[in-house]
């Protein structure tokens, strides 16, 4: 008997590392796994707002206007409004203008703790000119109805531009798995802590998925067994800076135009699909610890969340998933 191999292919997109990998192949997974990977660079090329020549930043530009746009980008902002509508408004991609008011106007590199965006340039950990945008602190609470012309693929995204960031990797995620359904009996699509585990994994006992703790360090703060489900994580572990000695991050409460989160660190939620997860990861990220474990049980959801105090808490429809916890501090 001959045996097996597994297949793994890593790149980098969305400003994220991206792995897919495919469990004993049937024949050569060389096609599925190339379809794959086309479908990160696709939705980043359309959805990405760090590039102003993007279609979603064309859009933004004037985004009372009708705008013929890529078929990622449009379906993108259809889940988007979707999504809004089901958390009532707590998943709300209008949050750019305060984002870039905080400087996340352009990819930055956050490693060695939170870099200072302050004062002229050059005062800050951060080299390049940035000016402080004079926008609106929030984007409230009036209703987003954005347009939708099938036709023509055409959007109007309405009064405020958009952030596609989140919702667009989970729709990656979505996509890609759909592209390596079939080319092996278990398969998976990571994306910078997104994910889609389909099938039972490489030993056929389910896929194991540590959730990385919020606080730092290798160890995780639970270890999860799927199949044929998706994982999201919203956390501030990594997207966290300065402001004039203020720290923010970049999960924004879209009702206070403020940091999200109140009490919290990171949300992970499954899902059987990756954008739904993602979407709801952040609609609970912005309840807060005070609420989160009464939404969650409310909407049904297997959910796990990490306090500022190191406390891990869960719901109880993550029960059938978990395998491991580490020990309350």
């Amino acid at each position: 008997m001959s045996a097996r191999t597994d297949v793994t292919h890593r790149f980098r997109a969305m400003a994220c590392d991206v792995t897919l990998w495919v469990a004993a192949p049937h024949g050569d997974p060389a096609g599925p796994l190339h379809r794959a990977a086309a479908v990160f660079h696709r939705v980043q090329a359309a959805c990405t707002r760090f590039d102003p020549d993007s279609p979603l930043m064309r859009a933004n530009a004037a985004p009372r206007s009708w705008h013929e746009v890529p078929d990622e980008l449009y379906q993108a902002v259809q889940e988007a409004h979707g999504a809004y509508r089901r958390t009532g408004g707590r998943f709300d991609p209008r949050v750019l203008a305060v984002l870039r008011s905080w400087g996340y106007d352009r990819s930055l590199a956050f490693t060695g703790g939170p870099p200072e965006l302050t004062g002229p340039a050059g005062t800050g950990r951060v080299r390049r000119p940035w000016r402080r945008p004079a926008v609106p602190a929030a984007p409230g609470r009036r209703r987003w109805r954005p347009g939708f012309d099938p036709t023509r693929r055409a959007v109007r995204l309405g009064a405020d531009p958009v952030d596609l960031g989140g919702i667009g990797k989970g729709l990656a995620v979505r996509w890609a798995a759909g592209e390596l359904a079939g080319a092996g009996p278990a398969s998976l699509v990571e994306a910078g802590g997104d994910l889609y585990a389909a099938g039972t994994g490489p030993d056929g006992t389910g896929w194991r998925v540590a959730v990385e703790d919020p606080r730092g360090g290798t160890a995780p703060v639970a270890v999860l067994s799927l199949t044929d489900r998706a994982c999201a994580t919203s956390s501030v572990r990594i997207r966290r800076w300065r402001v004039d000695g203020r720290e923010v991050h970049h999960l924004v409460d879209p009702g206070s135009g403020q940091a999200a989160g109140a009490g919290l660190l990171a949300v992970t939620v499954l899902d059987t699909d990756a954008a739904a997860a993602e979407v709801w990861s952040k609609a609970l990220f912005v309840t807060g610890r005070a609420g989160i474990r009464a939404e969650a049980t409310a909407a049904g959801l297997a959910a796990l969340w990490v306090d500022g105090e190191g406390t891990i808490g869960s719901s109880a429809a993550l029960a059938p998933y978990l395998i491991w916890l580490a020990e309350q501090p």
